[in-house]
């Protein structure tokens, strides 16, 4: 008569059987060699934001608009039960925002207290740099308000600044949406 077995055992007893299948597999090897970003435009300029500082990328959805507000805050936006207040990114720093509609996105940020979504001229996907290919950059290097958001560049086949939505979010001027 057969042993019975019971379930845990025969869990462990197939584990052993995949782990011995799977020792003969190549490993797959694990790339920890680049920066990755989102990539996106403002007016002439290409900036870059870390993966992990924003939550998701949209179409410009419909939305309110709300009163007593400054220009650059388009209104409120229901995504998916929340409350969204549309910013746009060139309004904020002094600059006009593309005419061509389709091509703009939206980059949420979700960071502490803040979720709010940046519009901005265009999207172009994720980007990949080589890891120590980050390059530094002096004030005096960058000119208008963007610059205090600006955490250094990639110099690929285009300049890509690295811009911090973390970094605006806690920016008190940011924060500062009443007229």
């Amino acid at each position: 008569m057969s042993q019975s077995l019971t379930a845990f055992e025969l869990l462990l007893q197939i584990d052993r059987r995949c782990r011995l299948l799977g020792a003969d597999l190549p490993s797959q090897p694990i790339h920890r060699d680049s920066w990755s970003g989102i990539g996106f435009r403002l007016g002439d300029h290409w900036y870059v934001a870390p993966m992990g500082e924003v939550s998701e990328v949209l179409h410009e959805p419909r939305h309110t608009p709300l009163p007593g507000v400054k220009p650059w805050v388009r209104g409120v936006a229901n995504l998916r039960g929340r409350l969204l207040p549309l910013m746009d990114l060139c309004g904020f720093f002094g600059h006009e925002l593309s005419s061509v509609r389709k091509q703009r996105r939206v980059l949420v940020v979700d960071h502490d207290e803040v979720f709010a979504g940046l519009l901005v001229d265009e999207v172009q996907g994720l980007q990949h740099f080589p890891q120590g290919s980050l390059e530094s950059i002096l004030t005096n290097d960058l000119d208008g308000p963007e610059s205090a958001f600006v955490q250094g560049r990639f110099g690929a086949e285009r300049q890509w600044l690295v811009f911090s939505p973390f970094a605006l979010a806690r920016s008190p001027g940011f924060m500062d949406v009443a007229v």
